[in-house]
């Protein structure tokens, strides 16, 4: 079943109009429509797959973030990059908390940041709804992980909490930010990570760029529009990171999705380009890492 917003999720503005058409190139083939708020331009997928019904849009062995195989050129890429990255963001989360401490990752998918965090010396836990994946961290890393909203609110305070590419999957945002921060300590640190709408990379791919990833991704953030959904939940953003392999990967994809005869070399050309714009620019880059504490 599909279901139709009648407001904008930021703002609860009812003033939006459809602003583009994008093919599900990844899994169902199917087109969905996204939508643009008129008054805070806020961009999401509408209407989208209810909660009952978007998990058939994850069934395919080329979802990687919720399997370990590489079946693929593109998803063997994602797990190199995913191994060199790993480093990156244990030493972003050492570097932007007080102390090693009690660490939450939402949407730990087969838990790989966790282990790697887990080895640095944090006390780690993860939440991951689909089963598939939750089951594969707890066997390859013996990792908690939680499967449930119910299950994490009866834990305690996290020191940190990270979500890498998760929040533009979730249905309830404001639901599930309170219930995130109210897990928070009250110095905690909030790390968010999301593709960027704006950045060079969207623009040279458009409707083919892989990370508007519809029905999947329901929100299609900007720096402007990421900062209205922080200021809203009482949250200010200390700082601002890129996440340079991004533009690398989603250049790939798109490339696949056009059809493109040299992909790779295509691919290496526009995430350098990418990149490079984003020096000038940082809001330019393919994914931003938001970090962020209570105000």
């Amino acid at each position: 079943m599909y279901e139709k917003l009648n407001q904008c999720p930021i703002c609860h503005s009812p003033n939006f109009s459809n602003f583009m058409v994008v093919k599900d190139h990844a899994v169902s083939q199917e087109s969905f429509s996204i939508s643009k708020c008129q008054d805070c331009g806020f961009l999401f997928t509408n209407p989208r797959p209810d909660p009952e019904s978007i998990e058939q849009y994850y069934r395919s062995e080329h979802y990687i973030s919720h399997a370990d195989k590489a079946s693929n050129l593109t998803n063997f890429a994602y797990k190199i990059v995913r191994t060199i990255t790993l480093r990156q963001k244990v030493k972003w989360l050492n570097t932007f908390t007080r102390t090693k401490g009690k660490l939450l990752d939402y949407g730990c998918g087969t838990g790989s940041f966790l282990n790697a965090a887990k080895k640095d010396g944090w006390e780690v836990t993860g939440f991951e709804p689909n089963r598939t994946a939750s089951e594969a961290a707890r066997k390859k890393y013996n990792l908690d992980v939680l499967e449930s909203s119910n299950e994490l609110e009866s834990r305690k305070k996290f020191d940190a909490i990270t979500l890498f590419h998760v929040l533009e999957h979730i249905h309830d945002l404001d639901t599930s930010m309170d219930l995130l921060l109210s897990k928070l300590k009250r110095r905690g640190v909030l790390f968010i990570a999301v593709p960027n709408h704006y950045s060079a990379d969207y623009q040279i791919y458009k409707e083919y760029w892989a990370a508007l990833d519809v029905p999947r991704h329901l929100y299609h953030f900007t720096p402007q529009t990421f900062e209205k959904l922080a200021k809203k939940h009482g949250l200010k953003i200390r700082n601002t990171l890129p996440l340079t392999f991004d533009s690398y990967y989603a250049s790939l994809l798109s490339e696949k999705y056009k059809g493109s005869k040299n992909p790779i070399i295509n691919a290496i050309k526009n995430g350098y380009l990418s990149n490079q714009l984003g020096k000038k620019e940082k809001n330019k880059y393919s994914s931003l890492l938001f970090v962020l504490s209570k105000i």
